[in-house]
């Protein structure tokens, strides 16, 4: 016998992880395993600066062909910078590398690239313990990366203090943007842009 804890009678309306995984140990002798495995990662967020301004001055066909090389451009330096591409949403980009200072030089190449395009974009950097389930990242670092983007003023680039002091001593230059209350995390966080010289 096993005793769960609440105060629900029908298996219908109570802990029903706890009750399958007790039923599942009992007829099988263990429990599955979850498929979501987790990785430290830095995950990059990139997004074009008035993209329905932009799409509405410009019309559908042309504003189509600016989006595909934007896409062929970013797709090209996250090759070149060993970074991976996770989603894509419209005009944003979501990606995950294996190292912040790699995330850093990519999103420079990216901002300056796009630059010479004539498009500005935004970019925000998180490093954290991510979700890994069917080659896709989730959980609270990710969320935090897009909402570190979304504070990104046009052709700035903004770090959490975590990517700061992890990049320490790769010459890698910031300023202080100051503590930031980010939607939906936790707590205030020091956030830092990215000196991009020239």
């Amino acid at each position: 016998m096993v005793e769960l804890p609440g105060k629900e009678y029908n298996p219908s309306f109570g802990d029903q992880d706890a009750l399958f995984g007790e039923i599942e140990e009992f007829l099988t002798g263990a429990r599955s395993r979850s498929d979501v495995d987790r990785v430290l990662a830095t995950v990059l967020f990139t997004d074009i600066i008035d993209s329905t301004r932009r799409a509405v001055e410009l019309g559908d066909q042309k504003w189509r062909e600016l989006l595909e090389s934007h896409h062929t451009l970013i797709r090209d330096e996250l090759k070149r910078f060993r970074g991976r591409e996770i989603d894509t949403a419209g005009d944003g980009f979501f990606a995950v590398f294996d190292g912040p200072a790699r995330a850093i030089r990519a999103a420079v190449a990216i901002i300056d690239r796009l630059l010479k395009l004539g498009i500005r974009v935004r970019a925000g950097i998180h490093t954290g313990e991510c979700d890994v389930m069917d080659n896709k990242l989730s959980g609270v670092a990710v969320h935090t990366g897009a909402r570190v983007a979304a504070l990104a003023g046009p052709g700035e680039m903004l770090v959490t203090s975590t990517v700061k002091d992890l990049v320490a001593g790769s010459g890698l230059r910031f300023g202080d943007r100051g503590e930031h209350e980010l939607k939906g995390i936790p707590g205030a966080w020091l956030l830092y842009s990215v000196i991009i010289d020239g």
